[in-house]
């Protein structure tokens, strides 16, 4: 029998052969960010002439120039992945090497948040998003997302925790539980997605990519490669569309997916995910229960080694996304904004971009989406919040040189 992995790329080359036409993506390469320390990393065959050279990201304070926004550098982290504000308006910020920090915006102080589990920080992996459970303010619980280690490999989980704080600036992480993780564990480094949202009826949704290893995306013996709803105690509804197929399969809500880094719900409930895809093709996505979005039997880019995939148009089965970007812009972060202090973007999304070094105004309409402009912001964003007095904040990736600041974006005066 021939294995799983090699069927599929062998099924691509087939449906490449039978008419997918391949002209344009070559016409203009592109290569991801794909040095050692990034998200967008190359699969294990690929040629180290794939990689994009080591753009360092810059700091220089000119950054406002040409821009709709003043930009103003508030802290500086050790590679930051996620934050949340909390309802005083102070700040979770994650850091990959494994330390929570709570920093309050008035003092410019920085506190440590202690009790965090075990986590692994390897290549594209460490502690991850950190997310307020809807009843917050009455339960105090927090959810984080990290990078764990067994003798089996490595893996996501989410655990959940009450936030006590105390009155130094900092506090603790009390009563954590685990209660999801990704299975099976795998022995790369990359590809863990783990990022973390609530619906408005206070489900929970977990992106959970596919490791790099491409096949378990289909397979839903696993729930790598998946969207992820549960109950906010990690238990698993009764509606999720294969609820009747046993434990792991009970989890999903879409699979066939890469490596999905931003999730965020619009106004009228849609959920919005981007991944990366593999050489060209990142995605932004509509959710829809139950259904396949073809990775790795499809995608609008091809394998770092060569291998051609079919385009998702060659297999309508599968549901295409509404955004591709060939070159890439390595998609990270992704908020829907609802804020007054920008009120013409109102309904628009924001993505991060690292290797573009931007960040990306998505117009919506309905279920159809567009990219409407792009930000040079010349450093590469991890992560995009919205504050409570509606500016926009970005985390700058630190992977490739260490401290990263965190920037607030607010009008032009």
């Amino acid at each position: 029998m021939i294995p799983f992995k090699y069927s599929l790329l062998f099924l691509a080359t087939l449906g490449l052969l039978a008419g997918c036409d391949d002209t344009a993506r070559q016409a203009a390469p592109a290569t991801k960010d794909e040095a050692i320390m990034d998200d967008a990393m190359v699969a294990p065959e690929a040629d180290s002439a794939e990689q994009d050279s080591a753009v360092e990201p810059t700091s220089a304070p000119q950054i406002n120039d040409g821009l709709p926004f003043e930009v103003t550098e508030v802290a500086r982290f050790d590679s930051p992945w996620a934050m949340t504000f909390l309802p005083d308006g102070r700040l979770l910020v994650t850091e990959m090497g494994g330390d929570l920090h709570l920093h309050d915006l008035t003092s410019n102080a920085t506190g440590t948040i202690s009790g965090v589990p075990k986590v692994e920080h390897v290549a594209q992996g460490g502690l991850g998003d950190v997310v307020l459970h809807p009843q917050f303010d009455s339960n105090q619980l927090v959810y984080i997302s990290y990078a764990e280690a067994d003798d089996s490999g490595l893996g996501a989980a989410v655990a959940r925790a009450r936030l006590a704080l105390d009155e130094n600036g900092g506090g603790a992480l009390e009563e954590l539980q685990v209660i999801w993780r990704q299975t099976p564990k795998m022995s790369g480094d990359g590809h863990f997605g783990y990022r973390i949202a609530f619906d408005g009826d206070g489900m929970l949704w977990i992106s959970s990519s596919e490791r790099k290893e491409f096949d378990p995306a289909q397979d839903l013996e696993t729930n790598l490669g998946k969207i992820i709803r549960l109950n906010d105690d990690g238990s698993t509804p009764d509606d999720n569309p294969f609820a009747d197929q046993g434990e792991v399969a009970a989890q999903v809500w879409s699979l066939g997916h890469r490596n999905i880094l931003g999730i965020a719900f619009d106004a009228e409930g849609r959920l919005w995910a981007h991944e990366m895809g593999p050489k060209d093709g990142d995605e932004l996505n509509l959710i829809v229960k139950g259904e396949n979005y073809g990775y790795p039997l499809v995608s609008n880019g091809n394998h770092y080694d060569g291998t051609p995939i079919p385009d998702h148009d060659t297999r309508p089965e599968f549901k295409a996304p509404v955004i591709t970007w060939t070159p890439v812009i390595s998609p990270a972060g992704l908020i829907i904004y609802d804020g007054d202090l920008f009120p013409d973007w109102q309904g628009n999304g924001f993505i991060g971009g690292m290797s573009s070094q931007a960040l990306v105004r998505v117009a919506f309409d309905g279920e159809n989406a567009e990219e409407a402009e792009r930000f040079d912001m010349q450093r590469r964003i991890r992560e995009v919040e919205q504050g409570p007095d509606g500016a926009i904040w970005l985390l700058e990736d630190g992977t490739r040189g260490g401290e990263s600041a965190l920037l607030k974006l607010t009008p032009q005066e």
